[in-house]
């Protein structure tokens, strides 16, 4: 399966990925620890499976098998949309798993999906807030429910219905990303779903604004192009918490399951120890913006 990106957004997403050069720094270096601490909670490195959904067109039982390597190699899943029975299987791996719910025209639906996540002891839950309108269509209808944009009030009220930690999908810019701090989110994923808009900023170069303006009041989540454990360093170089890791893992569920998913994601982990060795990062505080050059030549 090829899950090389296609132009425009996702080529330039990585190029600038590519376009960043990691400064090598040797002395008094350590074999590192690459351990992340998300609500409360710690894991063994900052990657989780991305929002994905459909994936029993890939495998039987897909997004269940995907939980189920996200939780053999300690990290975090993320679950995009998909029937209850779906999100039970996946939280019975006993994966921690983010639920993101669509922004639906038919607001109770989206908060009878809070609850079922909450009854069914999903870790956190969430919106995805970039998939109101199509292309050429107007407003978005998936699987024949139709969606709207989402307002501050009303992702407040949202908010304020649930205790479990709140994630907004599809953060661009500090517009929006000021606007969740304002509402009590306490995670966003920044992202372009894989370019909903061509020439969509890559979400590295928008990265270090939104870190600047909401501080380090929400775990800030990126996607879109990350495929190494290098892309990750130079993500929590730039501000991120952690990296979410989606078609890329595709392949690896479809050929071999959750063991195979599990291995892929232990082998980005060890790619960023690597990586955090050859510049003297001990642990994950240590990656800081000064890693980083920008190629220009």
């Amino acid at each position: 399966m090829d899950w090389r990106p296609t132009p425009s957004s996702d080529l330039i997403t990585r190029q600038y990925l590519d376009s960043l050069l990691v400064e090598v720094r040797h002395l008094d270096a350590c074999l590192p620890d690459t351990h992340f601490t998300c609500f409360g909670k710690s894991f063994a490195a900052p990657i989780t499976t991305g929002a994905l959904s459909h994936l029993h067109n890939t495998r039987e039982n897909g997004m269940a098998e995907m939980a189920r390597g996200a939780y053999q190699a300690d990290m975090i899943a993320f679950s995009g949309m998909g029937p209850a029975a779906e999100l039970e299987g996946m939280v019975n791996t006993g994966a921690s798993v983010i639920k993101i719910i669509k922004t639906y025209q038919d607001r109770d639906a989206i908060h009878q999906k809070i609850r079922h996540a909450e009854s069914c002891g999903a870790f956190a839950v969430g919106m995805d807030i970039d998939h109101a309108f199509s292309r050429g269509k107007g407003y978005d209808c998936i699987e024949g429910m139709e969606m709207r944009p989402l307002t501050t009030p009303e992702l407040k009220d949202f908010v304020a219905s649930t205790t479990l930690p709140f994630v907004i999908k599809g953060v661009l810019s500090v517009q929006d990303a000021l606007k969740c701090k304002e509402a009590g989110v306490k995670g966003i994923v920044i992202s372009h779903h894989n370019g909903r808009l061509d020439y969509s900023l890559p979400p590295l170069m928008a990265l270090p604004r939104i870190r600047e303006a909401v501080g380090n009041d929400m775990v800030i989540f990126v996607d879109c192009a990350i495929e190494s454990g290098l892309d990750v360093l130079k993500a929590l170089a730039l501000g991120a918490d952690a990296c979410s890791v989606g078609r890329p893992l595709m392949g690896s569920l479809k050929n071999g399951g959750a063991e195979e998913v599990a291995a892929h994601l232990r082998r980005i982990q060890a790619d960023l120890s690597y990586a955090m060795a050859m510049t003297c990062c001990h642990d994950l505080s240590r990656i800081q913006p000064d890693l980083l050059h920008k190629k220009d030549f």
